[in-house]
């Protein structure tokens, strides 16, 4: 009893592990198949769970499903024989009770399931008087709080181990990612929640493997505590996502190449400079609001005059024309496009609702 307890403690305390390291196929296909690539990442050093999808929710029918309920014995016999801990997806209440059964030791929400808050709260009563860790995906959409109301769920039940995973957001004609990095909202998950881990997930974000170092990097630039990348031992052969999945030997070679970074340093040099410059921020920032402010006023005054014209308050071809400019000069300090927009839209929104408020 004392070594199952000590077990489980471990377990749950695996979530607080910095640099945590979850890797396996992306679809558990068969025995053999899911021994071979267990027991190829269990000599790389770095491997702490071995993840497996045995449910597999497909866009379109007619997909590779998963091989079900049946490939939780071989997952536990690579537990049994490597000493990996597992991880598997879960997206109903069945599925949590299966897993337990088998002894899997994290489990996970999808991105497909996240997003809808029944079956989180459904995946959350069956979890209930359970220690397992759970991981949350972010919703597939990019919605902060539907991912914070299924955290908020799932620690509702009692799990006291939860944490979060990074796997990129759907975006209409995004051609670079498969799913959108969209770094920002993972950023203000981990504000609103900095004692729970932050995993990324660069296989999914990526769908190729040609990204995933420099998405893996960023994620370790940004301070975040853990990657989870898709293994195969043989990837040509996957049937699903045969593109983004690794062999061992390359994830160890991708491994190999992550610069690893601090989180902070005690060294008074680099924080009496790092004082300096937040200064400059603090200086910075109260210029940018107090400009912002100013332009909200000459919004105001243009919003009487429309009203005093009977014009509508939406100017798009105004608006086109302020987002080129923008762009153009943007680019010629060194902003991105995409920062541009998203600031330019939420001042535009913002100058918007304060010259409806002028028609009321």
């Amino acid at each position: 009893m004392e070594t199952l307890l000590s077990s489980k403690k471990t377990t749950s305390e695996l979530l607080h592990k910095k640099g945590l390291l979850l890797a396996g196929p992306c679809s558990v296909e068969s025995e053999q198949q899911l021994l071979q690539t267990a027991s190829e990442l269990a000599t790389l050093s770095k491997v702490d769970v071995l993840r497996a999808g045995i449910w597999k929710p497909r866009t379109s029918p007619g997909g590779f499903e998963g091989i079900g309920t049946k490939g939780l014995s071989w997952l536990l016999k690579a537990k049994q024989l490597t000493g990996l801990k597992t991880a598997v997806e879960v997206a109903t209440p069945k599925h949590v009770e299966d897993a337990l059964s088998f002894d899997v030791d994290v489990l996970w929400i999808g991105a497909r399931t996240t997003v809808n808050p029944f079956s989180v709260q459904q995946i959350a009563d069956a979890l209930k008087g359970s220690n397992v860790p759970v991981l949350i995906k972010n919703p597939v959409n990019p919605d902060v709080k539907l991912w914070s109301g299924a955290v908020e769920r799932i620690k509702n039940a009692g799990v006291e181990s939860v944490g979060l995973i990074h796997r990129g957001f759907s975006s209409y004609g995004n051609t670079e990612f498969r799913n959108a990095p969209m770094w920002q909202l993972p950023i203000e998950m981990k504000r609103l929640y900095p004692d729970l881990a932050m995993i990324c997930d660069p296989s999914h974000i990526c769908g190729n493997r040609s990204g995933l170092l420099k998405v893996a990097q960023k994620s370790i630039d940004l301070d975040f505590d853990g990657l989870m990348l898709e293994s195969h031992f043989d990837p040509a052969s996957a049937l699903t996502d045969k593109e983004q999945q690794l062999t061992p030997a390359a994830l160890e070679s991708l491994l190999s190449n992550l610069i690893q970074k601090r989180s902070g340093s005690d060294e008074q040099a680099y924080l009496t400079r790092l004082e300096n410059l937040r200064e400059q921020i603090n200086h910075l920032d109260e210029e940018l609001l107090s400009l912002i402010a100013n332009r909200m006023k000459v919004a105001k005054e243009i919003g009487l005059v429309k009203k005093q014209n009977a014009v509508t308050v939406l100017q798009a071809s105004r608006y086109n024309e302020i987002l080129e400019k923008a762009y153009a000069k943007g680019k010629s300090l060194g902003l991105s496009e995409e920062f541009i927009r998203s600031y330019m839209e939420d001042i535009h929104i913002e100058s918007i609702r304060l010259q409806n408020e002028l028609l009321v």
